[in-house]
């Protein structure tokens, strides 16, 4: 014998009865306002996740995950590179090291549960590391003049982030011969009007010499990082090398590349507890902390955006629930009257306001994840790159995250309903069923 449950019932039966009733605006109105709220929670979370992952790859991809270098230049903020040697005990640790092991604290969900860490393994190792070399100098042309920070590079240097944003030319060749290739980024050519295959002369500056070299442009570059694409050019390592008067093996410092972006701080703590007393290391993160403090605002943000759509959500879904009692108050008489319980009945409410939850966030899932992929094949919202460091609005879909908003949002929701669900009890049946 199969056993009814009688409140998912009566709520499915007052569900199709509702089509022809005066409450049907209201509920119709819930779900809009469900519907549109999920919708903007996915929206600005694929939005937010986007610029935050578009941004920091592209400062991460420029200049590394983390720098080692030498701790005299940190500490005194010295203007000049110090030479460090290149032959480093901890590089080929460093560079075959497939994981690393770490303190973690106890939590729970973001929640830390106090007590004494426990040993964790980071999720991956190191993918990369390379050399460079770092001096100013100065751009005369015959119209203009400029500052600009020359990068050294070494055949060791990783290509695949700045080939995707290479626009005239190519990468720096790196013959076995001294060359005197340079590239320079599209804000530069334009301001000091270049073009690819012009040479120009850098006066580098040491105490009160100048030394000029010239270079021919052999790419030109556009990262969309203004910051970073206004004071860069790269070139040599050798050339610079020999301008310092350094040994073969010295450089400036090294650049770290990881395979896992959440293992960074885990592997940042250990990269510095490999350091010689001589030598320094940190996080780019730590290195420019105005930038990341920007992206960090942006998770804020985030939190207030889904706060402010899933309270709309709630005072809608209340709203409605009322109005559906205040309406059904003769059949809360009837049933009342058969015997049924307080709880029963509120139960019917609930499956109803759960029902009207679940069409709004289907339909805020539809409109949501399909105005996002719309933006990512079509790319429709373009944005200034100069003020956003992007040329169009990025979309990060993660499909995990959409679920968890649907399932915070539905059981946040139905939690809420049962405070107005209380209306129910302090109906009385008699007055209920003589109710018009």
């Amino acid at each position: 014998m199969r056993v009814v449950n009688v409140p998912f019932f009566i709520a499915k039966k007052v569900i199709r009865g509702a089509r022809e009733s005066f409450s049907r605006l209201i509920i119709r109105i819930a779900i809009v306002a469900v519907a549109l709220s999920m919708t903007v929670m996915i929206v600005s979370g694929a939005l937010i996740s986007g610029f935050k992952n578009e941004i920091s790859g592209k400062v991460f991809g420029f200049l590394g995950h983390i720098h080692i270098m030498d701790f005299e230049a940190v500490s005194s903020n010295a203007s000049e590179s110090v030479p460090i040697s290149k032959e480093q005990d901890f590089v080929a640790a460093i560079d075959t090291a497939k994981s690393f092991q770490y303190p973690r604290d106890r939590s729970f969900l973001g929640i830390s549960l106090g007590g004494d860490p426990v040993a964790a393994q980071t999720n991956g190792g190191i993918r990369h590391i390379q050399s460079y070399i770092l001096k100013t100098g100065v751009i005369q042309t015959k119209e203009e003049i400029e500052g600009i920070v020359v990068k050294g590079v070494d055949t060791d240097y990783d290509w695949d982030y700045l080939e995707q944003f290479i626009l005239e030319g190519s990468r720096l060749p790196l013959k076995d011969s001294l060359g005197r290739d340079i590239m320079v980024s599209e804000q530069t050519a334009k301001r000091l009007k270049l073009s690819l295959g012009d040479k120009m002369r850098i006066y580098f500056v040491s105490g009160e010499d100048q030394t000029p070299r010239m270079f021919k442009i052999c790419g030109i570059y556009k990262t969309g990082l203004e910051e970073y694409d206004s004071q860069f050019a790269l070139a040599d390592i050798r050339v610079l090398r020999k301008l310092y008067g350094w040994e073969d093996d010295q450089v400036s410092g090294f650049e770290v590349f990881v395979e896992d972006m959440d293992d960074l701080e885990a592997i940042g703590d250990a990269v510095f507890d490999m350091m010689p007393m001589d030598l320094y290391s940190a996080t780019v993160k730590d290195l420019q902390p105005n930038i990341f403090g920007w992206l960090e605002l942006q998770n804020k943000n985030e939190v207030v955006i889904l706060a402010l759509m899933l309270v709309v959500g709630i005072l809608n879904m209340i709203t409605a629930l009322i109005i559906l009692i205040m309406e059904r108050t003769n059949m809360i008489g009837v049933l009342k009257s058969l015997g049924g319980s307080d709880g029963m009945i509120q139960r019917i409410f609930l499956y109803y306001g759960a029902y009207i939850c679940l069409l709004g966030l289907f339909l805020g899932n539809l409109i949501g994840i399909g105005l996002c992929l719309l933006q990512k094949h079509f790319e429709f919202i373009t944005l200034s790159e100069e003020d956003y460091y992007v040329s169009v609005a990025p979309i990060d879909l993660d499909f995990s995250t959409i679920l968890f908003l649907n399932l915070g949002t539905l059981v946040v929701t139905v939690l809420v309903l049962i405070i107005p669900s209380f209306l129910v009890r302090f109906i009385s049946p008699v007055k209920a069923v003589r109710f018009k």
